[in-house]
């Protein structure tokens, strides 16, 4: 029996090979089908079932086109309707891979076709579960995001969680391993480990929503504190409901080079948006005008995500030289296939060609600790609710930057608007997002909060109970 995890750190997501005796499974896979296909070819296993613990919402699956190239059969839990042939098992069904048994237990409340899987061992011992958005390392799936079915609300999502969890999971051996789908960074849940896997045994010891001791209390604290989903959420929902392209398809199309010429032409005549993905103090320096920076190097997917709501909006990209095919792949992932293609030579082609060349000022924490001291500033934070929560510069405001457009009359159109994040990967995005709807007069502070923290600017700390415990 072997079990791989395919962990992908982009998207915090961790996908399963399980294989035994010439017969493989794989469980909540990323959309390129390749890398499966080449695992299972590599022992002479032949891919039996793609199993999926729920219809994703962060990322787009390759179950089926995976199982088109290998005649796998796509295994769903109950109360899923998928658009496309599958098998919907039944709670308790079994399902065989060689030597090993897979339990499919459903387990709604992250959503109502939540499904985890029991596997086995050769003797018929509980092994581990593959828990899906169900259960997680230091949480549990978030029980919003599937109330608008029917007249269920995020409450009664999260009595079935509670439900789910103490009749399906705990009452499973302590010595079997937890591999969810997501880890740290992922926004499926709130307060997730950055440990990929555990023990059942330990999480119940450390894990916050186990060790609620009512099912009240659960659905208090499961429910405290989420912020909203990213916009395109449902729309990858839709998507992994529904036969789409493959990814070989959508890079036909998104790996096109492309003259500035052509980029100008296409921006106008399409509406689109010209995404820049290379590292935010490379791209200060000169970008096209109106073009917006989520670096390939960082959190790029879910920022992409909740930045361009819009999965179908038309795309051109720009990038370093070599990463246009990983752009791509990369957006594809999350479901955006509406890439008309890249940049041929990139800025320095746009450059050459004699166009505009839009830049950003970036200063240093230092250079920005001297401007605070001799001026009044105004200065936007742009990390998370509970960043800011945790300690925050004095006499700064907070606009995160997942809901910048919220807060858009809040920055000043006369005098110079200072932004900053943790580290300068956000407040880049930000200071590219406020240029392209008109705001000019930003300046990015280099290296964030980290770095200001180093200077002798004043900062107040706060730290609310929610916030300790969790």
């Amino acid at each position: 029996m072997k079990i791989e995890q395919i962990y992908t750190g982009c998207l915090a997501q961790g996908a399963y090979y399980i294989e035994s005796n010439g017969e493989a499974a794989v469980i909540d896979p990323l959309r390129e089908s390749q890398p499966y296909i080449d695992r299972a070819e590599k022992s002479g296993a032949q891919i039996k079932f793609v199993l999926e613990t729920h219809f994703h919402a962060d990322f787009v699956s390759g179950h089926v086109d995976l199982a088109k190239r290998t005649g796998a059969t796509i295994i769903y839990g109950p109360n899923a309707e998928p658009d496309f042939t599958a098998h919907i098992a039944k709670d308790e069904e079994e399902l065989k891979i060689g030597n090993v048994t897979i339990r499919v237990l459903h387990t709604p409340g992250h959503t109502m076709e939540s499904t985890t899987y029991l596997l086995l061992d050769e003797g018929g011992k509980p092994h581990c579960i593959f828990s899906g958005d169900t259960l997680f390392i230091g949480d549990v799936g978030r029980p919003d995001l599937a109330q608008k079915m029917g007249s269920l609300t995020m409450e009664d999502l999260a009595g079935h969680l509670y439900d789910s969890l103490h009749t399906k999971i705990m009452t499973l051996p302590d010595d079997v391993i937890v591999y969810p789908a997501h880890g740290a960074g992922s926004a499926c849940g709130k307060n997730m480990s950055k440990e990929t896997f555990d023990t059942l045994g330990h999480q119940k010891e450390v894990n916050y929503a186990l060790k609620a001791a009512t099912k009240e209390q659960f659905i208090k604290e499961v429910t405290d504190g989420i912020l909203p989903p990213p916009a395109y959420f449902p729309q990858n929902v839709a998507m992994n409901k529904g036969a789409i392209p493959s990814l070989e398809t959508v890079k036909e199309k998104g790996m096109r080079a492309l003259t500035p010429d052509q980029v100008e032409l296409i921006a106008e005549s399409e509406g689109a948006l010209v995404l820049d993905t290379r590292a935010p103090q490379t791209f200060k320096d000169g970008f096209v005008p109106r073009s917006i920076n989520i670096g390939l190097k960082g959190d790029f997917a879910p920022w992409v995500g909740a930045m361009i709501p819009d999965v179908k909006h038309p795309l051109i990209v720009v990038t370093d030289e070599g990463s246009e095919d990983e752009t791509v792949t990369r957006l594809a992932r999350v479901g955006y296939d509406n890439v008309f293609g890249f940049l041929k030579g990139g800025i320095v082609a746009w450059k050459e060609a004699g166009r505009e060349v839009d830049s950003i000022e970036s200063i240093s924490a230092e250079e920005f600790a001297k401007r605070m001291k001799s001026d009044t500033l105004n200065v936007f934070d742009v990390r998370k609710p509970g960043e800011w929560d945790a300690e925050h510069l004095e006499h700064a405001q907070h606009a995160s930057l997942q809901f910048l457009n919220d807060h858009l009359a809040e920055f000043s159109k006369d005098q110079t608007n200072y932004i900053h994040c943790a580290g300068g990967y956000r407040s880049m995005i930000a200071s590219s997002v406020l240029k392209s709807r008109g705001i000019h007069n930003v300046v990015d502070v280099a290296g964030g909060f980290a770095a200001i923290k180093n200077t002798d600017l004043p900062t107040t700390e706060f730290v609310c109970p929610t916030t300790l415990r969790k």
